[in-house]
């Protein structure tokens, strides 16, 4: 269960707007929630990468702060979604449901786009990505398609776990060495029992 006093990787993803998708996500049917994000310091070039996993019951799979060789900061927010969809890959069945968290908007923009046309087959139009960023695009899309449903939110970067994590990956370093887990998310109880109507007609009249 979720750490008292801290706001779950769900909760987040749940109060987030979702570009190209214009309704609230709904994610109780959601698994895991993957929250990204990269740096990169104009001052001395250094680059870093942040990733945490959690469980839909706000369990933690996975915690990584690496420094990475991407050239600007657009790259390591790519490189940084591509890893860290990898290391769920790598933990989670292929029919694994997906919340992604990013601070960076136009990689949530170009996630989902993507997510609905390879399973929707809406088609997005152009799709703009940094030259650079190229071969961890495509390692997304794999992902993207590899799951049975992903999709991603836009958070602030205040509101983002991955962020300190990211900036400065010497201090954090020490969770790169926390143990492997591979979690798999508590079922949820059934809403009601047989022959018991949903809320929304539950106390409602005959002639309503």
């Amino acid at each position: 269960m979720a750490a008292y006093g801290r706001r779950s990787l769900r909760d987040r993803f749940d109060s987030a707007p979702t570009p190209h998708v214009a309704h609230p996500p709904r994610t109780h049917h959601r698994d895991f929630y993957v929250a990204t994000d990269g740096s990169y310091h104009l001052h001395d070039h250094r680059a870093g990468m942040g990733v945490v996993i959690e469980t839909r019951d706000g369990r933690r799979v996975a915690r990584f702060a690496l420094p990475t060789t991407a050239t600007d900061n657009n790259v390591a927010e790519y490189q940084a979604l591509h890893f860290g969809l990898d290391v769920l890959a790598a933990r989670a069945p292929r029919t694994a449901r997906v919340g992604v968290l990013t601070d960076h908007d136009s990689l949530a923009t170009n996630v989902n786009a993507t997510a609905l046309a390879t399973r929707d087959g809406w088609y997005p139009g152009e799709i703009r990505i940094p030259p650079a960023g190229q071969n961890h695009w495509r390692g997304i899309r794999a992902r993207i398609a590899g799951f049975e449903e992903l999709r991603a939110a836009v958070i602030d970067g205040t509101e983002n776990p991955a962020h300190p994590l990211a900036n400065s990956p010497e201090e954090y370093a020490h969770v790169n060495r926390e143990p492997a887990r591979c979690l798999r998310p508590e079922t949820p109880p059934a809403r009601g029992g047989p022959g018991v109507p949903p809320p929304s007609r539950a106390d409602r009249h005959a002639s309503d």
